[in-house]
């Protein structure tokens, strides 16, 4: 760990000297807790993978076992505006004979959530003085105070999106900025998970060791995805533009084992979808929230290794380089992991 080097030939009376002081133990904290993170029994064993270690086998973290099912055939299905809607029961006398979802996000756990979401604010706003996360985190924060609405329709979760939109378009401070989202529900009363997608963040459904279904990747051209935006009122500054409508949608049935990851493509973008695979299915029938913890620290710290891994033929290098774009390496970028498992 680097060592603390503080300039004290800065005055004291003034804001900066507490300035560096608080900005060097911000960086302190962030790399114990990438220490933590490492040291968990998930990312240990992702480690010993990345690096190709030959160490014994860490012990186990738990006892649960994976069921050998049969594998069978599994379809997504787009939706389309039905005007017969059913309604979540939502009962809690249901609880151990509908499907339920245990899920995290890294850093902040979050048992039995059935509305997951994940909003990535555009970067380029930074070069006009906007917080890009700003954006992101108001829309994602109106979804999910009325994704608790008695009126909230878990069949259409572009709805949702549509109508936080509309919240943040019509703050009288204007909030500026750009994001990608991807909200995802689970409808206990049939079992369905209903999901919108807008951009290139996104979900994948892992069952039985294999994708049983995924998010499809939106993009106007290479690296510029689909992105709700508002700009700021008489600047005239060009972003780029889409409605909540713009969301692809899909429907899927969910069964007992089935593992959800949501993210951003800075993990799409870094990891192969193999590697996620394999770290996935070994969560599959987990209930256990720690261990759910773990294994999105994981990926959340592979990503972020892979990122600043010059050598690293990262998913998005080799998507460049079809478009005869030169790349190398990985992309350093915004990472969000939320994961759930289906018990």
């Amino acid at each position: 760990m680097n060592t603390l080097d503080v300039d004290f030939r800065m005055d004291i009376r003034g804001t900066g000297f507490r300035r560096t002081i608080q900005q060097y133990l911000i960086n302190c904290c962030a790399q114990l807790v990438e220490i933590a993170m490492i040291l968990t029994h998930e990312s240990g064993k992702f480690m010993c993978r990345l690096w190709g270690g030959t160490s014994q086998e860490l012990p186990p973290n738990g006892h649960d076992k994976d069921d050998d099912g049969d594998k069978g055939h599994y379809h997504c299905h787009r939706t389309t505006n039905e005007k017969k809607l059913i309604r979540n029961s939502g009962g809690e006398g249901d609880f151990q004979r509908l499907p339920r979802l245990v899920s995290v996000a890294c850093g902040f756990a979050k048992d039995q959530a059935y509305t997951m979401g994940v909003a990535d604010g555009v970067g380029g706003w930074r070069s006009f003085g906007v917080d890009p996360g700003e954006f992101s985190m108001f829309l994602m924060r109106s979804c999910e105070r009325l994704s608790l609405g008695k009126d909230m329709v878990p069949q259409r979760p572009d709805l949702l999106l549509a109508r936080a939109y509309c919240e943040l378009l019509g703050q009288k401070c204007p909030v500026v900025g750009s994001c990608t989202a991807c909200i995802l529900i689970l409808n206990r009363a049939n079992s369905t998970l209903y999901t919108a997608n807008l951009g290139d963040s996104g979900f994948l459904v892992v069952r039985s060791g294999a994708v049983a279904c995924r998010s499809l990747e939106q993009q106007h051209h290479f690296n510029t995805p689909y992105q709700l935006s508002a700009s700021p009122p008489r600047h005239h500054v060009t972003a780029v533009s889409d409605g909540p409508e713009s969301a692809d949608t899909m429907q899927f049935t969910v069964e007992p084992g089935d593992v959800i990851l949501l993210a951003t493509d800075g993990v799409y973008d870094n990891v192969p979808e193999s590697i996620l695979i394999e770290v996935l299915s070994e969560m599959s029938g987990v209930s256990d929230a720690v261990r759910l913890q773990m294994a999105a620290n994981a990926v959340a710290l592979m990503a972020r290794i892979l990122s600043f891994n010059p050598a690293h033929d990262s998913p998005f290098s080799q998507n460049a380089r079809k478009l005869n774009i030169a790349a190398s390496g990985g992309k350093p970028d915004d990472i969000t992991v939320l994961l759930a498992t289906v018990v």
